[in-house]
């Protein structure tokens, strides 16, 4: 019997969502490719540079550097690798991380297979990371301060430009987490790229909010020479060097971005993220209508106070939903999350009840 995939019908926490059906297309015409071996498969190895080019297009970087990788967790762990082999030729020995709260669980990963020191700073009642936190967290062992640009928990921007003056001020590199945020912030005046502030390495992942299919991750860094921290001799390729984390990588992954952003950057995406910032607007004033306390969605995603009973009933119910480490429900507007879709959630969140709300902070 054949097995086939769980629908995106009545799934609601996700970050991924369908590919877009060029980039559908185009993963399944490069499955057997391997931009991992660029001097056997140089078709892939092109469209690898282009992704690079449309992704430093989106991320107002002029010359780009980067390449695709699996995810954002790999291109996490990549800047942390850069910073950390940086950090050693200054002569630090104990290279440590400076990030928010809000910072993804990839780079506890990251501090765990580097062997670098994590200093965590809070974030304030917006969901924000703290400035004044950074400056006292800061000090001669930073290798790497860490911005996010589209939270996973609550989808907010920290400030981009003033946390690379940070950083910058004492050595360190400065890395930009937009794995989701990416492919939405062009279209808000949110400050956040490598055109706002001095950031020296960004991810960015096509196989979110970009439409394509996964794994389409992205590493970029201002400066090509970035990723000669990263490069290891491969003798027995017929390309004598490699940068990436991974050796044998998705050529799939590749294709289907180029695929997806030629199609869609920018009026096929601004309308998509029009679309679900309206849609996360129209939750968050129904679910405050039904007596919820909401975090106000500066992008399209959206947290509430959904009590424990409410939420497993909602799971019984067939839906797909995560929370926040504090709690809150959590439900991330993709492009596979219509009105329609958010009108039964509701529907069904009004019937299975009761409601026993927490207050939850709005956004600065």
């Amino acid at each position: 019997m054949q097995a086939e995939p769980e629908g995106f019908d009545r799934v609601l926490s996700s970050m991924c969502t369908e590919p877009h059906p060029s980039a559908r297309d185009a993963a399944e015409r490069f499955l057997a490719t391997n931009p991992g071996d660029p001097g056997t498969y140089p078709t892939v190895a092109d469209l690898e540079d282009r992704a690079v080019e449309l992704l430093g297009e989106l991320a107002s970087l002029d010359d780009p550097s980067g390449y695709v990788a699996s995810g954002g967790t790999e291109a996490n762990i990549q800047a942390v690798r850069i910073a950390r082999e940086r950090a050693r030729a200054r002569g630090i020995d104990s290279p440590t991380v400076v990030l928010p709260e809000s910072a993804h669980f990839s780079f506890r990963k990251a501090a765990d297979l580097l062997d670098v020191s994590l200093t965590v700073v809070p974030t304030d009642a917006g969901h924000r990371v703290r400035l004044d936190a950074v400056r006292d967290a800061v000090d001669e062992e930073t290798a790497l301060v860490v911005g996010v640009a589209g939270s996973t928990e609550y989808g907010r921007v920290d400030p981009i430009p003033a946390l690379g003056a940070i950083a910058h001020d004492y050595g360190a590199l400065f890395h930009v987490d937009a794995a989701w945020g990416g492919f939405v912030l062009p279209f808000t005046d949110r400050e956040w790229h490598f055109g706002h502030a001095p950031v020296d390495s960004m991810t960015i992942d096509p196989h979110k909010m970009g439409r394509a299919a996964i794994p389409a991750g992205g590493l970029l860094v201002r400066d090509d020479s970035l990723l000669d921290e990263l490069a290891v001799d491969t003798p027995y390729l017929e390309t004598t060097s490699q940068a990436t984390l991974s050796g044998t990588r998705s050529g799939a992954g590749v294709a289907s971005a180029v695929a997806a952003i030629e199609t869609l950057w920018p009026d096929g995406y601004a309308a998509q993220y029009e679309r679900s910032q309206e849609n996360a607007e129209w939750l968050a004033a129904r679910l405050s209508d039904l007596g919820y306390d909401v975090v106000d969605p500066t992008l399209p995603l959206v947290a509430a106070d959904v009590p424990a009973n409410t939420f497993e009933g909602l799971r019984d119910e067939g839906w797909r939903i995560s929370r926040t480490a504090s709690g809150e429900l959590r439900v991330v507007c993709m492009p596979h999350v219509t009105r329609d879709k958010l009108a039964a959630f509701v529907d069904d969140l009004a019937a299975v009840g009761p409601r026993t709300p927490n207050a939850v902070a709005d956004d600065d």
